[in-house]
């Protein structure tokens, strides 16, 4: 058992008779009234999200996870299809239970949760960012940088994101996997 001192982004925890990843929290000590935690919690197995708040001091049911390193083969609508980079054992996947999928390209590695008690696959965990070229932005106008302007721009999974005005076709580009956000342009 775990109080909620121990919440943590990525905690898998067993709640309503489901098991649930923390995706977000914040701890919260008002000036009048109890401290507690707001947090935000994703369904492993559906993967709704719902907002829930603990009250400080809370008992909470941890789930004993196990992380393990795959490689992300192929996509077949929305089953995806990973490989274990030690044993070559391979496995399928929802994209519920993906957070980003369409950043997801093929070859990527990716750290999958497991649950000690079954071996179940419970959630994905994206690296922190991912090098993707642009395959479609409109070109760039000369002399419109005078704020800090963006526009859309599609990468090699399909994903849209925006980008800066001096982002053209063919470049690489460093984007946060977390937020979808462009990070920088990539010099490799």
């Amino acid at each position: 058992m775990a109080t909620t001192s121990d919440i943590r982004k990525g905690l898998c925890i067993r709640y309503n008779h489901d098991i649930y990843k923390i995706i977000e929290f914040l701890h919260v000590k008002p000036g009048k009234g109890p401290a507690f935690v707001r947090t935000k919690l994703r369904s492993v197995t559906s993967g709704k999200v719902l907002d829930n708040t603990f009250s400080a001091g809370h008992k909470i049911e941890d789930v004993r996870v196990e992380t393990r390193s795959y490689q992300f083969l192929y996509a077949e609508g929305d089953t995806y299809h990973f490989m274990n980079t030690d044993d070559y054992n391979q496995i399928t996947l929802q994209k519920g239970s993906l957070d980003t999928p369409d950043l997801l390209k093929e070859g990527e590695v990716v750290t999958i949760l497991f649950n000690t008690e079954d071996s179940m696959p419970l959630s994905v965990d994206m690296p922190a960012h991912v090098v993707l070229e642009v395959t479609h932005t409109e070109p760039g106008v000369k002399g419109n940088t005078a704020t800090n302007a963006t526009k859309p721009a599609t990468v090699e999974t399909g994903a849209t994101i925006n980008v800066p005005l001096f982002i053209n076709e063919g470049d690489k580009i460093k984007i946060d996997t977390e937020k979808s956000a462009y990070m920088e342009r990539y010099k490799g």
